[in-house]
């Protein structure tokens, strides 16, 4: 059996590209298709994809840098790939991958991160961040955008088999396209055996990429009202001067930490605060993997991976005054949230399971697909 692996694009190791991995890791032999490739050869070497074949976007300037002005050429592009040789076909989607063109005899799962957001339910907030809520080039952005909700639609029923990487991501699905989904959330690499029990120390963590959605400035703002706690703050990105300059003498910023000390300090964090709306998130489980509770915005994948008064608590709206008093709430009832309990519920979530459940849903449908 030939296997084919395609994924939207490769320019930074994310949760996707960890999907990614795992799902190489099923299919070793397999080839994987690309729009474009920016990684490092160390970021590629983590995928471990036997051969990478990349569009004809490889080649455009600044497709690195600048690669969602080339999004209006994309579909065409995925759509150039010649897939007719491989017998199974896997595309890894957030984007346009899950419109690549296979045949009747080919089987085609499409493992499904997220629709085009910015398409659908957040085109609204997509134009306004990127500053085009009028004038001409408002215009072309909003007509280029119709016709990607159009193009998505349309390709939406050539996978066999779609999956979602939650139920959350499920529902935006059936509400974007109408097609039903499977959900087979994503791996997690669980806590070492020797870090599992790290001693807690007297601080909250949150932990992302500085840029606006991840409500990073929310929380931030609450420890404002929490003098007498202490917040650190990991990760880096475009908010990050604007963020240090509005915090208090409570708030610590570490900028970009690597994986291995990302995962200490969750650890000894007393919680991790999460206040994005994800389709997924993997961050929280992690946390959890690591024995640390949770404090979440109730909304999208974290209602899936938090289990609220055993592994963490939730606010009800991403501002301020709701997280600080999430923040107390939990100071209160501490003790009652165990490291044990977190850690059960990060396991749920391993690569093993995750592996064992995408073959057998592969094998299902390669059965049925014999039976016609």
């Amino acid at each position: 059996m030939r296997v084919a692996i395609v994924h939207d694009w490769l320019y930074v190791i994310g949760g996707a590209e960890r999907v990614l991995k795992e799902l190489i890791s099923c299919y070793p032999d397999a080839d994987l298709f690309t729009i474009f490739d920016a990684l490092s050869d160390e970021d590629r070497k983590y995928l471990g994809a036997k051969t990478i074949r990349t569009s004809f976007l490889q080649k455009m300037p600044f497709i690195s840098r600048k690669h969602r002005f080339y999004l209006p050429f994309m579909p065409f592009a995925i759509e150039q790939f010649d897939l007719s040789e491989y017998d199974l076909v896997i595309s890894s989607s957030a984007s346009v991958a899950k419109g690549v063109l296979t045949g009747p005899d080919q089987i085609h799962i499409s493992y499904v991160h997220s629709p085009m957001r910015y398409a659908w339910d957040l085109q609204h907030a997509y134009l306004a961040q990127s500053k085009l809520t009028r004038g001409l080039r408002s215009v072309l952005a909003r007509m280029m955008l119709h016709w990607l909700r159009i193009w998505d639609v349309r390709t939406a029923f050539g996978p066999d088999v779609v999956i979602a990487n939650s139920s959350f991501v499920a529902r935006r699905i059936r509400k974007s396209s109408g097609r039903k989904a499977l959900v087979v959330h994503p791996p997690v690499v669980q806590a070492a055996v020797s870090a599992a029990a790290l001693p807690k120390k007297n601080y909250f963590l949150a932990a992302s990429r500085l840029v606006p959605y991840k409500n990073i400035d929310r929380i931030v703002a609450a420890f404002a009202d929490l003098p007498d706690e202490r917040l650190i703050v990991a990760g880096d990105g475009p908010l990050a001067a604007q963020l240090r300059a509005a915090a208090t003498p409570n708030v610590t910023f570490t900028g970009y930490v690597a994986d291995a000390e990302m995962r200490r300090l969750m650890g000894e964090a007393r919680a991790f605060i999460f206040a994005a709306e994800e389709d997924f998130g993997i961050i929280p489980v992690e946390a959890q993997a690591e024995g640390t509770p949770v404090l979440a915005l109730e909304r999208g994948g974290a209602c899936e991976t938090v289990v609220k008064d055993r592994t963490g608590l939730f606010f009800d709206r991403p501002q301020p005054d709701a997280i600080a008093r999430c923040v107390r709430e939990f100071i209160a009832v501490e003790d009652r949230l165990s490291p044990e309990h977190c850690r059960e519920q990060a396991a749920k979530f391993t690569p093993e399971r995750f592996r064992n459940d995408i073959e057998a849903i592969v094998s299902r449908q390669m059965s049925a697909e014999m039976a016609i």
